[in-house]
């Protein structure tokens, strides 16, 4: 297959900046595989796993949301967090887990709708993470 730069950013920094040559992230519309000359393409990112082919091997991550733009030059993927698997702190992600939940009862029970849809957000966060965290 045909490599390709590809660069993933996050607030915290450069997560990857280097040659691929498979790229497979979910977008709000489902699942997109991103090749070498692959037409001009932007989407959205949901909370999911991504897969990028690194030297031959897949190299598993969990993502919490953003953006994927595709250009002749490159393939950047912009993203609010993002984490290969095997760097994934499974006891932060157990404990961001048990106080979504803890908080989600408490906004639901406070009809607390902004923030039961904050912690919602970071309960599948961790869930992701944790799943994520298997394909070490």
């Amino acid at each position: 297959m045909t490599p390709f730069k590809l660069q993933i950013i996050t607030p915290d920094g450069v997560i990857f900046d280097g040659m691929t040559d498979n790229v497979i992230v979910r977008t709000t519309v489902g699942d997109k595989g991103i090749l070498a000359h692959h037409e001009p393409y932007v989407a959205a990112i949901t909370i999911s796993k991504f897969k990028v082919r690194i030297d031959g091997e897949f190299r598993y991550g969990a993502i919490s949301s953003g953006v994927i733009k595709v250009s002749k030059e490159k393939t950047v993927i912009l993203a609010q967090s993002c984490e290969w698997a095997d760097e994934i702190d499974v006891d932060r992600a157990v404990h961001a887990k048990q106080v979504a939940e803890e908080r989600i009862t408490e906004y639901s029970k406070a009809n607390d709708h902004k923030n039961l849809d904050i912690a919602e957000f970071k309960l599948k966060r961790a869930l992701n993470r944790l799943e994520i965290a298997k394909l070490k």
